[in-house]
């Protein structure tokens, strides 16, 4: 089904015309010669976009701009304007134009800015759907709506129902934690506990406490008794993350644990009865690791009643601009920051990066963005250099051992990264804070302030 867009331009001829090119696009076009007229039309309709000249006879695109933002301030408004007003054209983008396009147009680059703006409303839609469901449903709430998540969803809710073991297989960062909270989120255990273990955090002996509890000085350092998972997820779900990683020893006495729902704490004889659905997870391929003799093979088919697989980022490319929106509005909400939304270049790169750390990478990286940004859109500098380039972490290029670049992923805190650029760009400026701080869409006196924040000094 085609949008409704409001083409707004006073030469009849060329309205005609683009009236003529949307409606073949399987759009809904609506005409009007004046910004006055737009003005009238954007109050009275709800369309999806609006493509718009500058320069008019009675009220210029600018004003029109101007107007229509406060009436309806999503809406995205496509600019056009002759080369000579690109000026004009930077003004209306600071005004909250969605982009603009230089006369003659490119009726393929037409296309695409109108399909990107279309987009964009309709990320908006769906996050603030998204934002209602998560709070009705809890943390559990999962984004997507690409196919392979639609078919995973109703297998969640088909599995949830039922008591069966469920084993989560999926690369690192791509979310396996939170289907395993919407199982149980949607399961009759859902009013008792989901208890998480990490079991390739802990060692043999201690993933054995963990796991079963122990008595008072069963080993060094257990002053006390203690009750184990198995016993606190009783009568709920225990989920054990990386399972994958459990030491051999330890994988007869959970199998036991599975099989005859009895667990034994470090030190006792005493057999406890627990009632605990298990929900598994790993990035092996566990099958292949029975074969070698790495995995217990009944452990494994104990584990894979039923399998759950979830799909690396990259073979999800739809649920991206989702994910990058919603995480956007988690982190500006967190942050304080009014930031409303990506710069369609920002949003090209994320759509066509490979995401090798999946949903996690995302995440960190619009968390990174918005810290960075200054404006009210994210750009492409606030990016990472990877993703801007498009290179995988094993395809960094190299930098140059003890220099502040290399600090700029991994191990910093955020207002260190912020210091470090501020730091930079000033050095390749010459310490020119003006050039400085619009390079990094500040203003003057923010640059001063972060400048006094941080003890910037310059070197010369």
């Amino acid at each position: 089904m085609g949008a409704d867009i409001l083409v707004v331009d006073d030469d009849k001829a060329h309205l005609s015309m683009l009236c003529t090119i949307i409606s073949g696009w399987g759009h809904k076009p609506f005409g009007v010669e004046d910004g006055s007229d737009a003005i009238q039309s954007v109050a009275e309709n709800p369309y999806d976009a609006i493509l718009m000249d500058v320069r008019m006879a009675k009220v210029g695109g600018i004003e029109a701009l101007s107007r229509i933002k406060e009436i309806n301030p999503s809406i995205p408004v496509i600019i056009m304007t002759a080369y000579s007003s690109v000026d004009t054209a930077v003004e209306a983008m600071k005004i909250g134009a969605y982009d603009y396009l230089t006369k003659p147009l490119n009726f393929d680059e037409l296309k695409l800015t109108l399909e990107r703006a279309l987009e964009h409303m309709n990320l908006i839609e769906e996050n603030k759907n998204l934002k209602e469901r998560i709070s009705k449903e809890g943390a559990s709430g999962i984004i997507g709506r690409s196919e392979p998540v639609k078919k995973l969803l109703e297998m969640v809710k088909t599995v949830a129902e039922t008591e069966a073991t469920v084993l989560i297989l999926g690369e690192s960062g791509t979310g396996k934690e939170l289907f395993a909270k919407a199982i149980h989120s949607e399961s009759n255990r859902k009013n008792a506990k989901l208890v998480t273990v990490n079991c390739a955090a802990l060692t043999d002996t201690l993933l054995e406490s963990e796991l079963f509890g122990h008595e008072k000085g069963s080993f060094t350092g257990a002053d006390k008794k203690r009750d184990g998972r198995f016993v606190q997820a009783d009568h709920g779900t225990l989920f054990l993350d990386e399972v994958g990683e459990i030491p051999m020893p330890m994988q007869s006495k959970l199998l036991r644990a599975l099989q005859e729902g009895e667990i034994q704490r470090v030190g006792s004889d005493e057999i406890l009865k627990v009632d605990v659905r298990i929900i598994a997870a790993t990035n092996r391929d566990l099958q292949e690791e029975a074969r070698k003799g790495n995995f217990r093979e009944d452990l494994y088919y104990r584990l894979n009643v039923v399998s759950l697989k979830i799909p690396a980022l990259a073979d999800r490319p739809e649920d991206i601009p989702l994910l990058a929106s919603f995480f956007l509005s988690k982190f500006a909400e967190r942050n304080r920051k009014k930031i409303k939304g990506f710069t369609p270049g920002a949003m090209d790169k994320l759509n066509h990066y490979k995401w090798p750390g999946n949903v996690r990478e995302l995440e960190n990286a619009v968390e990174r963005a918005v810290i960075l940004t200054a404006g009210e859109y994210i750009s492409e500098k606030d990016l990472p250099p990877t993703i801007v380039d498009g290179l995988e972490d094993n395809e960094k290029p190299a930098v140059e051992a003890g220099s502040e670049a290399s600090s700029h992923v991994g191990g910093k805190p955020l207002y260190e990264i912020e210091k470090i650029a501020i730091r930079e760009t000033l050095a390749e400026t010459g310490w020119n804070k003006s050039e400085a701080a619009r390079i990094l869409n500040i203003t003057r006196t923010t640059l001063d302030n972060k400048i006094k924040k941080y003890g910037i000094e310059s070197k010369n």
